[in-house]
């Protein structure tokens, strides 16, 4: 008994019902003489799983880098995250337009030419200053030189225990 019951599971399962459209009038036949038994197994029969009903194709994305996009729809550079010396000029000219024209004037000139989202002072090796301010006078040239250190010679034992052998063979010849 229990294989003819498996034996239909798996034909229901070949069936690959997907959508109503492969049942032709079936259904609407079922509904319309009230077979809701024959409604109900055309119903088990259609698939759950909405990746198969639903009709889509892979499209494969089109992979652009910020420059290019910039470039095609003609934008200028993005807003800088950090004030360097050009900022402050942009940001005196927003200002002198604020003065001249108003809010919208100043708002123009800001979409136009973006300023630094945020102003650190110069000079403080990207820190902030009240950090810069606590640091030591040692610790403030070790930040203005940053040359690195000279490479210990890892040999200097070596060589001098050699050129010591040296000498005391030419002080007994």
């Amino acid at each position: 008994m229990l294989q003819p019951t498996t034996e239909i599971l798996h034909t229901l399962d070949k069936a690959n019902l997907i959508n109503e459209l492969q049942c032709g009038q079936n259904v609407n036949q079922a509904i319309a003489q009230n077979r809701r038994a024959d409604f109900a197994l055309l119903l088990a029969m259609l698939s759950n799983d909405m990746r198969e009903t639903t009709a889509t194709e892979v499209i494969d994305p089109i992979h652009h880098t910020d420059s290019e996009l910039r470039k095609h729809f003609a934008l200028t550079s993005p807003q800088p995250l950090r004030s360097d010396q050009e900022s402050y000029s942009s940001g005196a000219q927003i200002a002198l337009q604020f003065h001249q024209g108003g809010i919208c004037s100043a708002k123009l000139q800001h979409y136009l030419h973006p300023d630094a989202l945020s102003y650190f002072p110069e000079y403080t090796h990207q820190l902030d200053e009240s950090v810069y301010h606590n640091l030591s006078g040692h610790q403030r040239r070790q930040l203005e030189n940053q040359t690195p250190p000279q490479p210990l010679n890892y040999d200097l034992y070596n060589q001098l225990v050699t050129n010591r052998r040296l000498s005391q063979i030419q002080a007994q010849a």
